[in-house]
């Protein structure tokens, strides 16, 4: 089979059936028909909960920020791949990540619940084992169950392996000449090479059975591309572009293994992020600080065994909480039980059929303690609350004595990059707002009665999480 290059660089005219591909310094040709999926429908969308081949990949970029994809109408064509998976799939035009914090967001993506129910809010906090998780299910289900990951924050210590037969750190391989990692605060092993190289050996064991494979990529985290296919400049903003590029062809290998080995056609691929990134928008750079939109504002994509022509977009709020329950709705399995989250479902048959979707009131919400590594400090909660076009952001115990509580609402009609205050303009809806964010504090218990666990981080795991650049004690 022609290897697939998922549209990579465009550069030529399709109209004569190939295309002109930028691939490593140098120009190549590849016949735009390698992908071996075949044209599908609504009706084949409703049809995946009476097949049994579907697997599930997947497959979750750390540190994604929405808006630095093309998909997501970024001006630099950062990301082919998910570009071609979302116009041959499904883009969630407004999706929100619930924490600007791995294990925060992450706790609650696998759970479905808000980071409130979870409990998970601090370094030492775990998801207990009275959870249940979409690799149970998927595992009770049948599926051959597998996490690849490089991200101390999700160690099978914090609870996160729970339903996996196979949960690992990728063995670490020499990183090569050409190799740049510009975040100086990262001092991480290996990289996302290692980590699909590992997860196309599970898929060599394992892949003529029905899988689930989770793949957590953590080069963007840091930072880090390949010098030969750097194509944005050398500004720290330029080098989270080009990383977000080499990421993608890391993506694109992956799939590219997938459609040779013809399997690609009986896969369900997952294209999410777990936070996004600032770059002194608000004069903070980096995540794990608050939970305005650079921070939670991530893609979702999704690509089916079959192409839908063309691909459709979900323009109404949805949420990392609503990502399993609608992956185990797709597929007819066993629901999570009572989750925050909810099946998308219906918002994708309407898409997908060019209905038109009501906007909704659907309220969203991320949550950062932020003092999330300090556990000898006070709880210092950064609310926001998406609901419309609006966004609240609550910030309690801040920096400055005189003011501990400091409210900001955000209005995206009028002001899409959400730098003005407009809380004393539109006093009504932040009091709307204000009391979501009351409520959302009050939230109950977990479904498993208590939250989360508590875990002691021997000096070792300590010294990994500051690999990944986070100031712990």
């Amino acid at each position: 089979m022609t290897p697939l290059r998922w549209l990579a660089t465009l550069v030529g005219i399709a109209a004569f059936g190939v295309l002109v591909l930028f691939v490593s310094g140098y120009l190549s040709i590849e016949i735009t028909n390698a992908d071996p999926r075949p044209r599908g429908t609504v009706y084949d969308i409703e049809a995946l909960r009476r097949r049994d081949d579907v697997n599930v990949l997947f497959v979750l970029t750390d540190t994604l920020r929405a808006h630095r994809l093309s998909t997501y109408g970024y001006e630099r064509e950062t990301s082919p791949t998910f570009d071609y998976t979302a116009a041959t799939g499904l883009r969630f035009a407004r999706h929100l990540a619930q924490s600007s914090w791995t294990k925060c967001s992450m706790a609650s993506l696998w759970t479905g619940l808000y980071p409130q129910r979870t409990g998970v809010l601090r370094s030492s906090h775990g998801i207990p084992e009275q959870a249940v998780t979409p690799a149970e299910l998927f595992r009770e289900s049948g599926f051959r169950t597998a996490g690849i990951w490089r991200n101390g924050w999700v160690d099978p210590s914090f609870g996160f392996g729970q339903g996996f037969e196979v949960y690992k750190r990728p063995r670490a391989t020499r990183i090569g000449p050409n190799i740049r990692i510009q975040n100086p605060h990262i001092k991480l092993e290996g990289t996302d090479t290692d980590t699909v190289d590992a997860a196309i050996e599970f898929l060599r064991i394992h892949g003529k059975e029905r899988w689930f494979l989770y793949v957590h990529l953590m080069d963007v985290h840091q930072y880090l591309y390949d010098t030969r296919t750097a194509l944005f400049g050398s500004r720290y903003s330029d080098i989270y572009d080009n990383s977000i590029r080499h990421t993608d062809e890391i993506i694109a290998r992956l799939l590219t293994h997938l459609a040779e080995e013809d399997l690609l056609q009986k896969t369900l691929v997952v294209l999410a992020a777990d936070h996004g990134e600032a770059f002194g928008e608000r004069g903070i750079e980096g995540h794990a600080r608050e939970v305005f939109r650079e921070t939670t504002e991530v893609p979702l994509v999704l690509g089916f065994p079959f192409q839908l022509d063309p691909g459709a977009v979900v323009e109404t709020r949805t949420r990392n909480v609503d990502i399993w329950p609608t992956v185990l709705d797709l597929l007819g399995l066993p629901p999570l039980p009572d989750p925050d989250g909810h099946s998308l479902v219906p918002e994708i048959m309407a898409a997908a059929a060019n209905r038109p979707i009501e906007e909704d009131d659907l309220v969203g919400v991320a949550h950062l303690d932020r003092s999330w590594g300090r556990e000898e400090q006070p709880e210092r909660p950064a609310i926001a609350v998406s609901r419309g076009p609006h966004r609240y952001v609550l910030q309690r115990g801040t920096d400055t004595p005189n003011d501990p509580t400091r409210e900001s609402l955000f209005d995206a009609r009028s002001d899409p990059q959400e730098r003005r205050n407009v809380l004393d303009q539109q006093p009504e809806i932040a009091a709307e707002l204000r009391e979501e964010a009351e409520r959302y504090l009050d939230s109950p218990p977990p479904p498993w009665g208590e939250g989360a666990t508590h875990v002691e981080i021997d000096e070792a795991e300590a010294e990994r999480l500051r690999a990944l650049g986070y100031a712990l004690p």
